[in-house]
């Protein structure tokens, strides 16, 4: 009896440490579509913004963006990322110093990506961007299904295939895309003018995918109306304004996004339920080649398996931009969550292990 006890002992003590939370008790996620590791550390790239191809109206986008060192281009592109998130948080993927995160699909591109984030795990036989549901579990919907988190979970997102991506129609987690409003009784004032104003943005990228303006505003009133607990919002903007050669439009897209971030982390403090126990993850799908490659990701282009992953929260140490040589894989992102929330994610299929560093 006396063994069984210690041995009892031993494994409480054992999950302790396993599950131990900290002050985090939400956590929203953030992708943004595409965006390279690039600007994002090295700012507006001279290669592409010199060149008149891909640059329309250069000498204002110039003004606007370029410097002659890269530690003041990315501060000129995203103000609130390097005075913010860099003293007060975590940034993973300079390659420049060997510091580098990477999907670990193999396919570099849009819904395997997304579904690596969300389930961490690569399944090969996600390799399409098609409507197709997601087979594999991902972490929003067994965060669903804890204590004190029952409908506590959403996700709104400008393209809508991420309906599919998060399987909506296996769990009924809350999925909001491209050209569907906020429904249900009691809708804010917020919300009533969100609904309304993305009917007045106009289709910049065609059926499927409504402006990150109108994505940004629905979330928000969203967020500040129902409190959900883990949320996702995904832009796409970037991708968009790419996959189009229009780097003076994806800049400007980067350095709005940066605004939006700013704004709500601003409004996060603000507020009693979310201040001071809301951790902020950043990160992207895919990255994007390099040179005449940069419209583009996917295997034909390399370096679209280059990521990142930038962190702000209570329980998150403030390293800034991490440079130190390291590797950290997509699919480390699920768990990462999870364990920020004080659950370990399991699934029918493996999932990949946390960030450690950004835990508590």
């Amino acid at each position: 009896m006396k063994t069984r006890l210690i041995y009892l002992c031993i494994l409480i003590f054992l999950a302790g440490d396993l599950f131990a939370q900290g002050k985090t008790k939400n956590v929203i996620l953030i992708s943004l579509d595409g965006y390279r590791w690039r600007e994002l550390f090295q700012g507006a790239d001279s290669t592409i913004l010199f060149n008149k191809k891909y640059t329309k109206d250069s000498a204002w986008t110039v003004k606007k963006y370029w410097a002659e060192t890269a530690k003041q281009r990315r501060q000129k592109l995203m103000p609130f990322v390097w005075s913010t998130i860099a003293t007060k948080g975590q940034l993973y993927g300079n390659r420049e110093l060997g510091n580098k995160v990477n999907v670990k699909n193999t396919y570099w591109f849009s819904y395997p990506g997304r579904s690596e984030t969300w389930t961490g795990y690569f399944d090969p036989a996600m390799n399409s961007n098609d409507k197709i549901d997601n087979p594999n579990e991902n972490v929003m919907e067994f965060i669903n299904r804890q204590k004190g988190f029952e409908g506590k979970t959403a996700a709104f997102a400008s393209w809508d295939v991420v309906a599919w991506i998060m399987n909506r129609n296996r769990n009924g987690i809350t999925v909001n895309i491209w050209g569907e409003d906020m429904k249900g009784p009691g809708l804010t004032e917020s919300q009533q003018e969100a609904n309304a104003f993305q009917h007045m943005v106009p289709d910049v990228f065609g059926e499927g995918e409504r402006l990150d303006v109108s994505t940004y505003a629905m979330s928000k009133a969203y967020i500040f109306s129902k409190y959900p607990r883990l949320f996702y919002m995904d832009l796409g903007d970037l991708d968009g304004y790419a996959h189009s050669g229009k780097y003076n439009q994806y800049l400007d897209a980067a350095h709005k996004t940066d605004k939006m971030i700013h704004d709500l982390w601003t409004a996060l403090q603000r507020d009693k339920f979310y201040r001071n126990q809301t951790t902020l993850i950043i990160c992207t799908d895919h990255g994007r080649g390099e040179g005449n490659l940069w419209t583009d990701h996917g295997t034909s282009a390399p370096h679209s398996d280059e990521t990142y992953l930038m962190v702000i929260g209570p329980d998150t140490k403030p390293l800034g931009e991490v440079t130190t040589a390291g590797q950290i894989y997509q699919e480390q992102f699920a768990q990462t969550i999870s364990r920020l929330l004080g659950f370990a994610f399991s699934a029918k299929h493996p999932v990949g292990e946390p960030v450690k560093t950004v835990l508590p």
